[in-house]
């Protein structure tokens, strides 16, 4: 075996690198090569430029409600004064009258505030219960439990759930656990009532849709119950449904009814719950009436997505089979006379 000896290299010149003695060095040249540079696209440019439109119409509609709010202090602060003018008694009585619109005035003003704070308080109560159940959160279960006891501290009938809930919440520590143990003690029992709700508003709609003769009073109509539902169904789920708030939860409902689906109607569906051979046998203005009560039964469903607080469980296909029978549940005795 050779002894090898001690060898010195030099690294930063390529040149002198010495070799060891006995053996030939070899130069090993590496190229490498160079990737082009991507070129800048310039984003895709649409056929034509968008108008950047000034919101016109929320100017006018601020100006209208200002001149009115003027004019009516105007005409408020004339009458005092002329009421002052001819007798104290009767501007005194001006001024308090005035006093009282504008405490009832204030009263409305707040209520309508509240109620709008409250829709938004269950929408964030939502996202942090489905947040607990997708992704197995602690923070959004606290904070979805704590946020379902506060809202229904305040009322009797919900008090033994309360307790109930409060003492096995104890024994679970699993996020998504108590977000369901929450849903079946507490908001479970409220579904029941709000399928009650739902079925009795969709069977006025359908029967007095039936006898109205007029079609505008038929509008009228279902717009009233639909509105009249959608204000209980806030109450018992704990909203505080007001005029503009109850307007908001119509819109939001609209909007959940245009995502999901919900308002495709078709005989189909009527004649796979009545019998394929009853739709035959009843009257046009009976059709009109049964459309419309699906229509308040889906209407209703959707209140409920917008305004429980836990995303349900179970799907409303179901939910709304069940009502739907419910609607039509003299079908068996007419098949039966028939």
């Amino acid at each position: 075996m050779t002894e090898r000896h001690p060898t010195a290299f030099i690294l930063d010149k390529d040149d002198n690198i010495a070799a060891p003695r006995g053996k030939s060095r070899t130069r090993a040249e590496i190229e490498f090569e160079v990737e082009p540079e991507p070129e800048f696209q310039a984003p895709a440019q649409l056929p034509f430029p968008m108008p950047h439109r000034f919101p016109w119409l929320g100017w006018l509609v601020t100006g209208v409600f200002a001149l009115v709010s003027l004019y009516a202090g105007l005409a408020i602060t004339d009458l005092v004064e002329s009421a002052f003018a001819r007798n104290p008694m009767l501007g005194w009585l001006a001024l308090a009258a005035t006093a009282l619109v504008a405490i009832a005035a204030l009263a409305i003003i707040a209520r309508e505030i509240w109620g709008i704070f409250s829709l938004r308080h269950i929408a964030e109560l939502q996202h942090n219960a489905t947040r607990a159940l997708t992704l197995d959160e602690s923070a959004a279960a606290n904070a979805a439990t704590s946020a379902l006891t506060q809202l229904y501290s305040g009322r009797p009938d919900m008090a033994p759930r309360l307790q109930a809930f409060a003492a096995d919440t104890r024994n679970i520590m699993d996020p998504s656990d108590r977000i369901k143990l929450a849903d079946r003690i507490l908001i479970s029992p409220l579904d029941e009532q709000v399928h009650r709700i739902v079925a009795s508003r969709a069977r006025r709609v359908t029967l007095l849709t039936t006898v109205t003769p007029a079609a505008a009073l038929d509008i009228l109509f279902v717009a009233s119950q639909n509105l009249m539902m959608l204000r209980e169904i806030a109450s018992l789920y704990g909203g505080r449904p007001s005029t503009l708030s109850t307007l908001r939860l119509a819109r939001m409902v609209v909007a959940h009814l245009a995502v999901s689906g919900g308002l495709a109607l078709s005989d189909n569906l009527i004649q796979h719950l009545v019998g394929k051979g009853l739709l035959g046998r009843l009257s046009a203005r009976f059709g009109e009436g049964a459309v419309n009560g699906i229509l308040t039964c889906r209407v209703g469903l959707a209140a409920a997505d917008v305004c429980r607080p836990i995303p349900p469980q179970t799907p409303n296909r179901e939910t709304l089979a069940r009502l739907l029978k419910q609607l039509v549940s003299f079908a068996p005795k007419d098949k039966d006379s028939a």
